[in-house]
């Protein structure tokens, strides 16, 4: 088995949409980023691509990149699934924590783990998300940014 750890941070603003696990979440702010900034999604991706031994996602989908402007994260998470099976790995677990103020997201947990199972072809049981508060500390306790964490389990494919 090989383990992988991913962790991704972005700047909440005005003008954008606030999208988390594929889905887009009522509130007057969104994350700005070249993509659509899905934090939760991009942590996925680091810890995918880390656990394979691979180089993180800024060099696979890289921000200079016209192609992967205002792009679904869920299909940079597509191409990283596809990068790990070239490698012969499946995933055995996905953990999460998006740590953010507000919104409660709650509410869309099931539905961010439906879209995820779905990209990765895997089962929403063996995907974890979980959310919490900076309790009002630091850029995201001020309701400046949002970031996620996430680890995964990878093993050799049968």
């Amino acid at each position: 088995m090989r383990i992988g750890f991913g962790y991704d941070v972005h700047k909440l603003v005005t003008g954008r949409k606030l999208i988390l696990g594929g889905v887009i979440i009522p509130y007057p702010k969104g994350l700005k980023g070249h993509s659509d900034a899905d934090v939760l999604l991009h942590s996925i991706c680091d810890s995918l691509l880390g656990a394979a031994g691979l180089r993180d996602i800024g060099h696979y989908f890289p921000n200079s990149d016209a192609k992967w402007k205002n792009i679904s994260s869920l299909v940079l998470l597509a191409e990283c699934n596809k990068l790990i099976l070239k490698k012969k790995l499946s995933i055995g677990n996905i953990d999460c924590t998006l740590v953010l103020e507000e919104p409660k997201i709650s509410p869309f947990i099931e539905r961010m783990k439906k879209n995820i199972a779905s990209t990765l072809k895997m089962k929403s049981s063996h995907i974890s998300i979980k959310s919490t508060t900076s309790e009002g500390l630091g850029f995201i306790g001020t309701k400046q940014g949002c970031a996620a964490y996430s680890i995964c389990i990878l093993k050799k494919s049968r």
